[in-house]
């Protein structure tokens, strides 16, 4: 699974967080409007969830999303900071499509090193 250097992927900081506030994840999935299992999918890093999603479970949490994708981003791995720094960086989409495109190449890696691993 591609870690972070403090070892935690978005999903995993978000799992993290959820069970400190000592929420089930059905109820957590409930109080942000998504399914459970999507929920899992998100913690388990094969889904990589869209700002909303996103938003929706931070403030659940009373976390702020901005800090999380921080906390995420700031030790990719090395492999993966040339791809990242080239979508941080294309100009031709907009922040959100950035965001949502930089999480579905790290889900994609991670699921990918899982199957290898």
């Amino acid at each position: 699974m591609a870690e972070t250097k403090a070892g935690s992927t978005l999903g995993e900081l978000l799992r993290k967080q959820r069970e400190l506030a000592s929420i089930p994840m059905r109820q957590l999935a409930r109080m942000a409007g998504i399914s459970g299992p999507y929920l899992s999918q998100i913690e388990r890093g094969l889904r990589a969830p869209s700002d909303q999603v996103l938003e929706a479970l931070a403030t659940n949490l009373q976390i702020s999303a901005d800090a999380l994708r921080a906390q995420a981003r700031v030790s990719t791995p090395d492999d993966d900071a040339a791809v990242v720094t080239a979508i941080r960086a294309d100009t031709r989409l907009n922040a959100a499509q950035r965001t949502s495109l930089e999480e579905v190449y790290l889900a994609f890696v991670a699921s990918n090193e899982a199957e290898v691993g």
